[in-house]
């Protein structure tokens, strides 16, 4: 298997960059696309299609190949691997539930190899405002597939307008729903893993009063005035919403407790200021234990590189192209830092690096379980077995 990867800012310049691919007789029979909502995703298809160049893709918030990020742009991961070691999977979730429609897919892949994995991708936000449940998501697969199946992949953008998030296909397109890219495992292996870097502080609380995503008391008091007045901020000055996830929700995740389990990062997106309650990134339980997050370091991208080059030396293997899946409140909480990881990520394995920045990400955590991420990057290398 080769891989090459491919950028632009148009349709054009994805028509010119692919011709340029070809330079070496490099044929290649599969895409994973990242692009900006504002793209126009159907020609961008349509170019592929005409070489016979099987799609998936997700829109993002800022999209990657190695040495190159963008925001409003299309990266494309391009590979010439045998159409009989993938398929390409798609469920909108339509009138089924989330439950049904991931049961079908992953009985859909079961049914395609002995030995399945995944890149799966899903969407987040739909256009009339339905959120994914990532979390129930990953768990119906897990139930599906087996807890030895790996699964990595990421939640679809929309350069943060939060408007409506796609997945898509050759001839599918959905603003609520899943697809995955499934290799045959016996001849495709994957290694890869999902990690933070954040890191707690303090001692557990506890979760006393909460609704859907919207959390109203911390310790039986006020989660709003509770989560600042830790935080040393002063809840008068709060004003701006945006403000707020900009310079305090993205830079101090709770972090969840679960058994037996890493714990769950959940950003406060926002606050109720007439409820002195925070909204949450996503739904957590009544009774959940958590601890406040440390603000990011400089060490963040030492622990994830570090781990990748330990997952390199223990697997003993090489890499033909490398998935990365770092979420977009990553990328603002630390900048540049973002972009060197990613980058260090395709130089440990010397290989063709593609990637985005989503609203959620999905892939084993470092105790080895699939879980459902927030704030973390997950990353995936591929390689062809010989």
């Amino acid at each position: 298997m080769k891989a090459k990867t491919i950028s632009g800012k148009s349709k054009e310049d994805i028509k010119n960059a692919l011709d340029k691919s070809h330079a070496d007789d490099f044929t290649p029979t599969l895409a994973i696309i990242f692009l900006s909502v504002k793209q126009d995703r159907v020609a961008i298809c349509e170019i592929l299609q005409k070489e016979n160049i099987d799609i998936i893709g997700a829109t993002s918030c800022y999209e990657f190949i190695d040495g190159h990020q963008s925001q409003g742009e299309i990266a494309i991961l391009l590979f010439n691997i045998p159409k009989d070691d993938y398929c390409i999977l798609m469920e909108a979730v339509g009138e089924n539930t989330l439950e049904e429609t991931a049961t079908k897919l992953a009985h859909a892949a079961l049914l395609q190899f002995a030995k399945p994995a995944l890149i799966l991708l899903s969407t987040s936000l739909s256009e009339n405002g339905m959120m994914l449940d990532g979390e129930s998501l990953v768990r119906n697969m897990e139930k599906t597939l087996g807890s030895q199946v790996n699964i990595f992949g990421g939640m679809a953008g929309d350069d943060m307008t939060f408007s409506g998030t796609y997945i898509f296909t050759n001839d599918q397109s959905t603003d609520y729903g899943i697809a995955a890219l499934v290799f045959n495992e016996e001849k495709i292996t994957m290694h890869g893993v999902a990690l933070s870097g954040w890191k707690p502080i303090g001692v557990s609380r506890t979760i006393t009063k909460i609704k859907d995503n919207l959390l109203y008391e911390i310790d039986g008091k006020p989660a709003l005035q509770m989560y600042l007045r830790f935080l040393g901020h002063d809840y008068d000055s709060v004003e701006d919403q945006m403000q707020f996830f900009d310079s305090i929700g993205m830079y101090y995740p709770l972090q969840i407790e679960r058994e037996n389990r890493e714990p769950m990062l959940c950003n406060p997106m926002g606050y109720d200021k007439n409820e002195n309650a925070l909204i949450l990134e996503s739904m957590a339980q009544e009774g959940a234990r958590f601890r406040f997050s440390t603000p990011p370091d400089f060490d963040i991208v030492e622990t994830i590189v570090d781990k990748a080059k330990e997952i390199k030396l223990s697997t003993g293997t090489d890499a033909d192209a490398v998935l990365v899946f770092s979420c977009a409140s990553r990328l603002s909480a630390l900048g540049p830092m973002a972009q060197q990881e990613n980058n260090e990520l395709a130089k440990v394995w010397n290989a063709p690096m593609a990637g985005f920045y989503t609203y959620g990400e999905f892939g084993r955590a470092i105790d080895g379980k699939h879980e459902f991420h927030s704030t973390t990057c997950s990353w995936v290398a591929l390689k062809e077995k010989e």
